[in-house]
């Protein structure tokens, strides 16, 4: 069984036991349906219902009805099994693309040393060649190719 990293629960909303999760995983709509399961501090909980509002995903978890049932639940990491996930063949997980070779067109190798969010829809890749670049993961200069695990980087981005 394999964990993949949602977010965390960072409060409560309302009487009924929702609880808002602040989360920036990509695959929000197959992580969060109803009838999965969350893992939250290695044990399991099936979703009952969720919605998204602002900037946060909104669950309510199977027999928990009260706002003080889940208070126990705050501040904790959410995960799921990856096999929960169906991922398609071409959706990859950051934590996956970190393994993936990086080749720019001019035969240069590089290796990513971090993926993260520069703004809420910015993905930045840190590789290292010779030396260190950043580059935007959502660009069009930017191919993935999941068969070969490789990242192609165009010889524009190259410095």
């Amino acid at each position: 069984m394999k964990k993949v990293y949602l977010g965390k629960i960072v409060s409560t909303h309302g009487i009924k036991g929702e609880l808002k999760i602040k989360s920036t995983f990509p695959y929000k709509e197959k992580a969060f349906r109803i009838g999965n399961h969350l893992i939250i501090e290695e044990k399991k909980y099936e979703i009952k219902t969720y919605r998204v509002h602002k900037q946060f995903d909104m669950v309510t978890l199977d027999n928990y009805h009260d706002i003080n049932e889940v208070l126990f639940l705050l501040k904790k990491n959410v995960y799921i099994e990856k096999e929960e996930l169906s991922l398609e063949k071409e959706e990859v997980l950051d934590e996956e693309l970190i393994k993936y070779q990086v080749l720019t067109t001019s035969g240069k190798r590089g290796i990513i040393k971090e993926i993260f969010f520069a703004s809420p829809t910015n993905k930045i890749m840190r590789v290292m060649f010779d030396k260190e670049i950043l580059v935007p993961l959502n660009s069009p200069l930017v191919k993935i190719d999941v068969e070969k695990q490789e990242i192609r980087i165009d010889e524009m981005l190259e410095m």
